[in-house]
């Protein structure tokens, strides 16, 4: 059963919280001897491979233990190497022993480098077959068998995973502070799943580190030798797409093994889907070797930064490497990456071609908007995520006129409104097509703002909004709690509300209107919700329009954005935070549950696709819009 990489809460009654173990994902299978012979033990890594012979250490423990076990037994678990206090260490320590066979060598990496195995989960006990009960009914049986097994007789080597039920919330911020890779958050009520990924089970990563396959290599440089770099892939739909390459992370040793292994498999033709360029000479290889990979986050082409390789693994098929959850632009789009990426790489301006033939020209992609980003983020990594998510944001701001708020310095430089464009004549931004989303992007547009109502009946507001607005000494929890209010008083009048993060440190609710309604309407229902929640709640929310009078800690529930020209950053935009957040639908049950708002930002790319592809409300809301849009025009 393997987990899938997607958000969950820190806080819910359904879920169990255990660490996310850097290492080789293994199944232990004990088998009873005949007679007075120790039970056998047997070590399989995911991909089937035996792992037995590679770590003694463990096997003889096990057996050791296994003594006092009256059937067969087989746990789930991780194979992870030990640092010099003992403690779980990551996987570059461990890949050094993966592929040794002769007993010197294991001999030898046992004494440098020593191993534990942590059991999460047992599958077989004597003649129970466990893999159809709950978790929590699991979890209660393998405690029972380390306290009676393992515990006392091998608790160096052979451990118990830790878990906590319900708030994960000290287990997370100790994996921050100890760089732990992440958490594992599971469905207390799963079933096991052998060989399924499912999201029952979903991993939670701090540190970015991955699979990927090993697609080719390119010539060294200067004094380097055997190669340059290993080009790098992973799978989707079937076909095997670029993520990069990576040259840092070897040593002279592993420079050499990894050549050989090259050159044995080495072939005329690429293994990738589409054409890739590099500076060097490129080989390809049949693609059937697996890379770890550290690096510091995805761009916005869903190319690796900073990659540094950790070593090959025999864990895993090839054709396992998939990349999860993110969703492949067509080939139109990807073809307006591919042009992106290829100027801002050659620090040239240039002009663009778009799948429908429209041009746009584009300059200074190198720029840095977000400097306060990890990894910085550029005028270019903006401009191909717009282009990443145009299908999802141009439904949200076709036919509405857009207010341009500009930073052509970036984000903490000075800014300016804009509504009307020289270069149009003097006219207003519309929204609904790539060339207009891109050249408001080239403009340093960063957000896209749009009117609540459409440029063919500018009087009528498709929806009215209320935004959470909280003061400098409230809390996202507060905003939170606001939130849930507003959702009661809503659901009382049996009227639906559609949320997203601001991007910034608050959260907007959408309601959408009849036909035909004014502004003025839709700010007179707002009001009233605001009013009432305010004056339910003094202490945490608050309608006074001056900052100066509000009071501290609370969240300001601002109706007066339901102006005619006035806006908000729509669905799936990206903001001017300093942490570069994104604008992205949630769920009321995530509301209900706590999440953190700042899990949305424009720095690991496949995450934020992730939240959008899977939290599809706002959908609903577009689609609700349009059709009463149809009705009006039928009228």
């Amino acid at each position: 059963m393997l987990a899938t990489l997607a958000d969950a809460p820190l806080q819910s009654k359904l879920l169990v919280y255990e660490p996310k173990y850097d290492g080789i994902r293994a199944l232990v299978e004990i088998a009873l001897g005949r007679g007075k012979a120790l039970p056998a033990v047997r070590l399989w890594s995911r991909n089937g491979n035996e792992k037995t012979t590679q770590f003694p250490t463990i096997v003889q423990a096990l057996q050791s233990a296994a003594r006092t076990v009256k059937g067969p037994l087989v746990l789930d678990g991780e194979i992870v190497a030990l640092d010099e206090r003992g403690r779980p260490a990551g996987f570059q320590r461990l890949q050094g022993r993966m592929h040794l066979l002769d007993a010197a060598e294991v001999d030898r990496a046992e004494r440098e480098q020593p191993a534990a195995f942590i059991a999460f989960d047992v599958l077989r006990d004597g003649k129970d077959d466990l893999t159809r009960r709950p978790l929590t009914e699991r979890r209660t049986r393998l405690e029972a068998i380390f306290a009676k097994t393992f515990r006392e007789r091998s608790p160096d080597v052979i451990r118990l995973s830790e878990q906590v039920t319900g708030d994960g919330r000290e287990m997370y911020a100790r994996a921050q502070k100890d760089g732990w890779e992440g958490l594992i958050a599971k469905e207390a009520a799963s079933t096991y799943q052998p060989g399924r990924r499912t999201p029952a089970w979903r991993k939670l990563k701090l540190l970015k580190e991955e699979e990927f396959v090993v697609a080719g290599w390119t010539e060294p440089r200067q004094t380097r030798q055997h190669f340059g770099a290993l080009l790098l892939g992973v799978y989707a739909k079937g076909a095997l797409q670029h993520a990069g390459q990576v040259g840092t992370g070897f040593d002279e040793k592993e420079l050499a093994r990894v050549s050989k292994l090259l050159k044995a498999r080495e072939t005329k033709t690429s293994p990738f889907a589409e054409p890739i360029k590099t500076l060097e000479p490129a080989h390809w290889v049949k693609p059937d070797l697996v890379a770890q990979i550290r690096f510091t986050e995805w761009t916005a082409d869903r190319r690796l930064r900073h990659p540094v390789y950790l070593g090959l693994r025999d864990d895993k098929a090839a054709r396992d490497v998939v990349l999860e959850a993110a969703p492949v632009a067509d080939a139109g789009l990807q073809a307006v990456i591919d042009q992106l990426r290829a100027l801002e790489d050659a620090r040239k301006d240039g002009v663009i071609t778009l799948p429908d033939g429209e041009r746009v020209k584009v300059t200074n992609l190198a720029k840095t908007f977000w400097p306060a980003a990890p990894g910085k983020i550029t005028k270019g990594d903006l401009l191909r995520y717009y282009v990443e998510v145009s299908p999802l944001i141009l439904p949200c701001v076709a036919d509405r006129p857009l207010v341009m708020k500009r930073f052509p310095n970036g984000v903490g430089a000075q800014s300016f409104y804009q509504h009307k464009v020289a270069e149009r004549g003097a006219t207003q931004f519309v929204g609904g097509s790539l060339k207009t989303l891109l050249e408001m992007t080239q403009l340093a547009a960063i957000s896209q703002d749009p009117w609540f109502s459409r440029e063919s009946s500018p009087a009528d507001a498709d929806y009215t909004a209320i935004d959470l607005d909280p003061t400098e000494t409230a809390t996202f929890a507060t905003v939170l709690d606001v939130a849930r209010w507003v959702r009661d008083e809503l659901h009382a009048l049996k009227v639906p509300g559609f949320l997203k993060t601001s991007g910034s440190r608050g959260l907007h609710i959408y309601i959408p209107l009849p036909p035909h309604t004014s502004y003025e309407s839709g700010m007179l229902f707002c009001q009233i919700v605001a009013t009432v929640v305010a004056t339910r709640h003094p202490k945490a929310a608050t309608v006074e329009r001056t900052v100066a009078r509000r009071r501290k800690g609370t969240v300001y529930i601002d109706f007066l954005q339901n102006i005619e020209g006035k806006t908000l950053a729509t669905a799936y935009s990206a903001r001017a935070s300093d942490y570069a957040g994104v604008s992205t639908p949630v769920t009321w049950q995530e509301v209900a549950d706590g999440f953190d708002r700042m899990n949305f930002d424009l720095k690991p790319i496949r995450n934020i696709l992730v939240a959008l592809f899977s939290n599809k409300p706002w959908e609903v809301l577009v689609g609700t819009v349009l059709s009463s849009v149809r009705v009006t025009e039928r009228r």
